[in-house]
């Protein structure tokens, strides 16, 4: 069984270009778990794969990656075999910012008689979820308010993120032996995200290998980033990930 790591798009918010940031989990090449859904996430999905997702997770409520949320809504509602099937996990104190953002505008459909969270089959939690008999952990991450951004580990496979300052404390414990950490990173930091400044001075040099770097801010930024000698994750570009092991003894 082979796992890999699908970047959708790596850009931060203004780079168009590189797409919005986001990413799959795939197992044997089919999705298992796609990770935030911005603007051009869908269209990129479905171009991958030839249908919407099973299964997504929502870092935090920026709309550069949760407006594709309302075309995910259109999709699913006129789709009877698939309205009400697609899981959407998110950190329980992000559901009322997801409600605000892209869930409480009147009248769902223009015809009436629908309820957003309808289309979808909604499962808030704190510490984690369970998907296909996986365990993944949710972590507190800095991005802006505390409690409004959140990253998501399969252990000894994958960490991902989303947006962050560093989190030297978090990865020690959530990120320990797992080969790939997909990390915020640009050339210059700011008191949202992390710069390579930020990478350097807060992580060792064990930590900083196992580094995958998107949410640049152009593809300039990547190559630079990747000419210091980092691991650069590109649009459409796949990761390879070590096979996660059996859920640790505490799961869930």
């Amino acid at each position: 069984m082979s796992w890999s790591l699908h970047f959708l798009g790596t850009g931060a918010a203004h780079a168009v270009e590189l797409g919005s940031s986001s990413a799959v989990l795939e197992r044997d090449g089919r999705p298992l778990l796609l990770i935030d859904c911005g603007p051009d996430t869908l269209d990129r999905y479905e171009a991958a794969y030839g249908e919407p997702p099973g299964a997504l997770y929502i870092t935090h409520t920026h709309m550069d990656h949760v407006a594709g949320m309302e075309r995910l809504f259109f999709r699913l509602w006129f789709d009877s075999e698939r309205r009400g099937r697609t899981r959407v996990f998110l950190h329980a104190d992000l559901l009322p910012w997801l409600q605000m953002r892209v869930a409480d505008y009147p009248g769902a459909l223009a015809e009436g008689g629908a309820n957003y969270w309808e289309a979808f089959q909604l499962v808030p939690c704190t510490r984690g979820f369970w998907l296909d008999g996986l365990w993944f952990d949710v972590f507190a991450t800095r991005h802006h308010r505390p409690g409004t951004s959140f990253g998501v580990a399969l252990r000894g496979s994958f960490l991902y993120t989303g947006d962050t300052r560093p989190i030297p404390e978090m990865l020690a414990v959530q990120g320990a032996g797992t080969g790939c950490i997909a990390h915020d990173c640009g050339m210059v930091g700011n008191p949202s995200h992390t710069g390579v400044d930020d990478i350097e001075r807060e992580y060792d040099t064990a930590l900083r290998e196992r580094l995958c770097l998107y949410h640049y801010g152009s593809a300039a930024d990547g190559e630079a980033l990747e000419a210091r000698g980092y691991r650069v994750a590109r649009p459409g570009g796949r990761i390879p990930l070590d096979a996660p092991p059996a859920p640790h003894a505490d799961a869930g």
